[in-house]
């Protein structure tokens, strides 16, 4: 199965759920951005390691760092490797030498701990086919003025008023959610549309 590596974009704190925060990664070489909602404390472990801050005492994330080197265990990489009801799940690749080991764990820890080691992280085609955002045409689409009007006319749903909008609807609002980069709520209507397309395939 083919494997596509990302790479972390931003890291920004959530307009609707208190205490959380949208992870955004991005396909390496291509336009497809992968949005997922973590919690504050993991998001705190992501932005000490990118912006190299070292704390008082090791964090948990540290911890594992330095217990695995304690017994000569070395982190691969990261692999988001399966979607599941809007559920992403992740593994931590890891070798000691004699025998190689997926670890299962939410992305946030897995992110959080594969920067501890500089690692690639990677997920499947399949999935950031099925969950990707992709970045196209937003220039042109910024640059009109009839877009925007449009823009401030739509009202931004919150997580129960998108089941509210028609499938054609919601594919509008994504692109206006691409073109603001709000990438939560990109997200949330994403997940909206994959859920009505699998009971569509269903039916």
């Amino acid at each position: 199965m083919q494997k596509i590596q990302l790479e972390i974009l931003g890291l920004s704190s959530s307009q609707s759920q208190t205490g959380s925060f949208a992870l955004v990664l991005g396909e390496e070489s291509g336009n497809r951005r992968l949005p997922i909602i973590i919690g504050m404390f993991e998001a705190q472990a992501i932005a000490i390691e990118i912006e190299k801050i070292i704390p008082t005492r090791p964090m948990t994330h540290d911890l594992f760092r330095s217990f695995a080197d304690s017994f000569g265990v070395q982190v691969e990489e990261i692999l988001i490797s399966d979607l599941k009801e809007g559920v992403f799940i992740s593994k931590i690749v890891c070798n000691d030498g004699l025998k190689r080991v997926e670890i299962d764990s939410r992305p946030s820890d897995a992110i959080a701990i594969g920067l501890r080691f500089g690692v690639k992280i990677y997920t499947y085609e399949n999935i950031l086919s099925e969950a990707g955002i992709v970045l196209s045409d937003l220039e042109e689409e910024e640059g009109s003025g009839e877009a925007e009007d449009e823009k401030q006319k739509k009202d931004k749903p919150g997580k129960e008023g998108i089941k509210d909008f028609s499938t054609e609807e919601l594919n509008v609002m994504l692109e206006e959610a691409l073109g603001e980069e709000d990438y939560e709520r990109a997200a949330k209507i994403r997940d909206e549309i994959n859920q009505r397309d699998q009971i569509n395939k269903n039916i």
